[in-house]
């Protein structure tokens, strides 16, 4: 990761942002801004790079004092970075969103498109296709993110969801799936029909396009 100061000075993420708009700035970048410094010894892209791989993690919550966890974050940057979640939230609500067709949920996970390791997603929908929530269930490596039938379900049983949509992003770039995304969606499958929960469908996604094991009929 590149500190501030050996990014060229036009592509920093404040300058980024004025020049291309805030949708070309990964999310790091985004915290960067919203930190607006480093701390002492503590270079800003650094403690937005952790916050960020905490937070998708789920080892910390949103909240200031899981925050001020983070190595380089103290009690103001905290609450910065608290209040923007909240208010994020509270603007976008993704949860409710009325799913139509499985690829409606890219919005709301396209965001983890530029992640470097891969990250296998959970989208649990209501009975009438509303999110109810989505959530990170594995970070992998560079060309997989193991995940098990229990870890995918366990969080839409407590929602008392009635479908889920998984979802992963591809690194490497391809949106092939592989002979193992093959195997784990047909595990899923089975998994979600004896927990009465329908796997919808099994997106892989990159910066640049999706693949749908469903439209392809691999589900």
């Amino acid at each position: 990761m590149k500190s501030i100061h050996d990014i060229p000075a036009c592509d920093r993420p404040r300058e980024k942002l004025h020049r291309r708009g805030p949708r070309a700035l990964a999310d790091h970048e985004l915290l960067a801004i919203l930190l607006g410094s480093g701390s002492r010894g503590e270079d800003v892209m650094r403690v937005a790079t952790r916050i960020l791989a905490a937070l998708d993690s789920g080892s910390v919550e949103p909240h200031a004092a899981d925050l001020q966890k983070i190595k380089g974050v103290g009690p103001a940057k905290a609450a910065v970075i608290a209040a923007a979640l909240e208010f994020a939230r509270r603007r976008i609500r993704p949860e409710g969103v009325t799913v139509t067709e499985p690829v409606a949920v890219l919005p709301l996970i396209r965001h983890y498109a530029d992640r470097k390791q891969e990250h296998f997603l959970a989208i649990s929908l209501s009975g009438a296709r509303e999110v109810i929530a989505t959530r990170v269930v594995s970070i992998g490596l560079v060309d997989q993110a193991p995940v098990h039938p229990r870890e995918v379900f366990a969080d839409p049983i407590v929602d008392r969801a009635a479908a889920v949509i998984v979802a992963h992003n591809h690194p490497s770039g391809s949106l092939t799936p592989s002979a193992e995304d093959l195997t784990m969606t047909r595990r899923l499958a089975a998994a979600g029909k004896t927990l009465g929960i329908e796997l919808l469908d099994h997106i892989i996604f990159n910066a640049r396009g999706y693949y749908s094991l469903k439209a392809h009929q691999q589900l």
